[in-house]
């Protein structure tokens, strides 16, 4: 990350807008409750991180999975680019995700126990590099879904009401 041009440096709020934002979960918030959340690295393609760039990813269905002690990011559609058409990649292929020895060796103990999984939450270029934000979340169950939905609903309409009183 480069300093400024009068050598100062960054501050929190231009880093994060040096982040690009290219693909979140939204249905992950309402069917998970997070617990913990991590960055992580991915081992692309040239074809995928060119796709990725064009923002043409889809991390609904995806999950982390372990595997001979190395963390594996399944089942996110990351969409063919066309001008690479014969070096292309397979869209839902397994992708490694970079993370330290601890850090796997932390997450995939917490995996073990019962109810918890991880759940990719959001996909950025960060410093020109695809960085996928990983979240260790527990499956709500039906009636805890309803209560965060009135929840909402009450917090818009206190909202509203205080915008009206001003």
């Amino acid at each position: 990350m480069k300093p400024r041009s009068d050598g100062s440096p960054r501050s929190a709020a231009e880093r994060e807008a040096a982040w690009k934002v290219i693909a979140t979960n939204r249905k992950a918030r309402h069917e998970y409750e997070f617990h913990d959340t991590l960055e992580a690295g991915l081992v692309l393609m040239g074809s995928e991180i060119k796709s990725i760039r064009a923002g043409r990813v889809s991390l609904e269905e995806g999950y982390v999975q372990f595997e001979s002690g190395e963390a594996w990011l399944l089942n996110v559609h990351i969409a063919q680019y066309d001008p690479a058409s014969r070096q292309g990649h397979d869209p839902r292929r397994k992708r490694k995700l970079l993370l330290h020895r601890r850090e796997i060796e932390r997450l995939h103990s917490r995996v073990q126990e019962k109810g918890f999984t991880l759940v990719p939450t959001r996909l950025y270029l960060k410093g020109g590099r695809a960085k996928l934000e990983i979240a260790l979340g527990r499956g709500k169950k039906l009636y805890d879904k309803r209560q965060t939905l009135a929840k909402r609903d009450s917090d818009r309409q206190i909202e509203r009401a205080l915008k009206d009183d001003e």
